[in-house]
């Protein structure tokens, strides 16, 4: 019955998340209409409900720490993407405090990070820190994680960072939804749409469209913003405004003190 709970919670949290990014119809089968109207049979004792967020990874401790620390151990043993486990020279699972309200989730580790094992330390990293401590927070105060903990490898020959591919995310994800599970954020930042994709797969609409507007991750207030790297690429002062905006809404959400300095950051004069 709580595994049922819990895919309930989840589907009512999914429609939740489209009904505010706009969404007023989703499609439906002819098949799974003619299913719904069918009676249901009880269901046999030994049958489990589907989880709808994949595979749940069980981790020991009485806390947050204890558990994140558990977690933390097993995904730095993981090698389902031969790949990736190959090219890594290191898992870049996660940092920051697992009691935080507030976590920020980016897509995948890139050369620094490799080289680190500790998320978003690069050029983007270092514009994240800055964001964070203008918020007031420091950089131990939150929790900062990837839908993928392994450097997605490069053609041989090629250098830079790529995107992680869809599968490579799909065996991934079930890491990142457990240390969502442990930390149970106030707020979630998703940055950039490689993240938003993750957490929400199905909802449509690019991050240009969602960014600033509240979403939920299962029942988290989730913000899309713009991912630091974009910001960097395109340095003007609108993108520096707007993910500011984003970062304003998120303090006001948690309740965090707002100073007449933070609102007139990036006004136009």
């Amino acid at each position: 019955m709580n595994e049922f709970r819990e895919a309930l919670d989840a589907t009512i949290s999914h429609l939740e998340s489209l009904k505010l990014a706009g969404v007023t119809h989703v499609p439906v089968r002819r098949e799974t209409l003619e299913a719904l109207s069918r009676p249901v049979a009880a269901p046999q004792a030994a049958a489990a409900p589907a989880d709808m967020f994949a595979e749940r990874i069980h981790t020991a401790g009485s806390t947050k720490a204890g558990q994140m620390a558990s977690l933390r151990a097993q995904g730095l043993a993981c090698v389902k993407c031969k790949h990736l486990a190959a090219s890594r020279t290191q898992v870049v699972f996660g940092v920051g405090n697992p009691d935080a309200e507030l976590m920020f989730v980016g897509e995948a580790p890139g050369a620094d990070e490799d080289a680190r094992g500790e998320p978003f330390v690069g050029r983007a990293g270092q514009l994240l820190t800055k964001i964070i401590e203008t918020m007031g927070f420091k950089r131990s105060d939150v929790y900062i994680g990837n839908v993928l903990k392994c450097r997605p490898n490069m053609p041989e020959g090629e250098s830079g960072n790529r995107q992680p591919a869809d599968p490579e995310m799909q065996t991934c994800l079930p890491w990142l939804h457990a240390q969502i599970d442990i930390i149970q954020p106030k707020a979630i930042v998703a940055l950039g749409a490689v993240a938003l994709r993750g957490l929400l797969p199905e909802l449509s609409g690019g991050i240009t469209k969602l960014r600033g507007r509240w979403l939920l991750y299962r029942n988290i207030p989730m913000m899309p913003t713009y991912h630091p790297a974009f910001v960097l690429r395109q340095y003007t002062m609108q993108n520096r405004r707007l993910i500011w905006e984003d970062m304003l809404a998120v303090l006001e959400r948690l309740g965090r003190p707002i100073t007449p300095k933070m609102q007139n950051y990036f006004k136009s004069e």
